[in-house]
């Protein structure tokens, strides 16, 4: 009877523990290719059966806005490229949950702090919880300072840095380096299923020109971290691999998403679903990219007046 009682006591535990976790990613993402059969069309995956689709006129601007932006040392910061609603967080308070600030001139997207506040509360159910933000958004001409003032070897030229649009952040623990804190390490297995990529990984300097910075991290959303999670890619590697897909459908833990390059040299048109949640982003050198959801009925300009996004 006692080894039923425990159990019985050790499977509530565990019940317990999963309803309050983050969401688990028990599979592994399923990548497969499809073709663009028509100029601008969507592929031939989730978006292509009974769903009812609009043109959308797409302009040579939108290549430089959105999440998914290409910045290294050819590709600079666009003033569009800039997140709009980037503010001090020492002036609002209310916006810091879960993590410490190490000075108090530090600007971040309230988007961004809202997605990384949401991780780092998912941390502290794994008892990891010494989190320190060390610097987020950066305007060009404090780039330009830090530039001047600490050289090639330690900071980028103002506008090729990630922290000038808005959408990176450098992370920090106050129990010891990142490389072996265990903020670092919690963030290495769990920052993608969150939206966030550890932007240059070990190994991969070759690719971003960057040499292995433990800390410094970067929105992409959801499918593109778990993709870039799962092929072990940089985002130089990423986009190279969508622009040569041209349409991929990826699925994760059971939900399929859909993803499609397209080139933009001028204004051109492409067709979106009316009934499914999509998000454009460009990429910062030639095009843009389409990103279909799935289980939603509300298109994404839709949800934007609506206020919902």
């Amino acid at each position: 009877m006692k080894k039923w009682g425990f159990l019985l006591l050790f499977l509530l535990g565990l019940s317990f523990a999963f309803l309050n976790k983050a969401p688990i990613f028990q599979n592994k993402v399923e990548i497969q290719k499809y073709e663009q059969h028509e100029e601008g069309q969507i592929g031939e995956s989730i978006t292509s059966k009974n769903i009812n689709t609009k043109k959308l006129t797409i302009s040579k601007d939108q290549v430089y806005q959105g999440d998914l932006l290409l910045i290294n040392d050819k590709y600079p910061v666009h003033q569009d490229s800039v997140k709009s609603d980037v503010v001090n967080l020492s002036k609002h308070k209310n916006l810091v949950k879960g993590y410490g600030l190490l000075h108090p001139n530090i600007y971040m997207s309230k988007e961004i702090d809202r997605k990384f506040s949401e991780m780092v509360s998912d941390a502290d159910r794994d008892g990891v919880n010494h989190f320190l933000i060390d610097s987020g958004y950066r305007s060009f001409a404090e780039q330009d300072k830090l530039y001047n003032e600490m050289g090639a070897s330690y900071a980028l030229p103002a506008g090729y840095s990630e922290h000038n649009s808005g959408l990176a952040l450098d992370v920090g623990s106050s129990l010891t380096k990142m490389e072996s804190a265990p903020e670092g390490q919690w963030l290495k297995e769990n920052a993608w299923k969150y939206g966030f990529i550890l932007r240059y990984p070990k190994g991969k300097k070759d690719v971003t020109g960057i040499q292995y910075e433990p800390w410094h991290f970067r929105y992409v959303g959801l499918p593109h971290s778990a993709i870039m999670k799962e092929k072990n890619f940089a985002l130089e590697e990423y986009m190279g691999f969508l622009k040569n897909q041209k349409v991929i459908s990826t699925t994760i833990d059971g939900e399929k998403y859909e993803v499609s390059y397209y080139p933009v040299t001028k204004d051109r048109s492409i067709q979106v679903p009316t009934n499914l949640h999509w998000e454009i982003s460009g990429n910062n050198v030639d095009g843009v990219i389409v990103t279909v959801f799935p289980g939603s009925t509300t298109s994404h300009d839709d949800r934007m007046k609506q206020g919902k996004e």
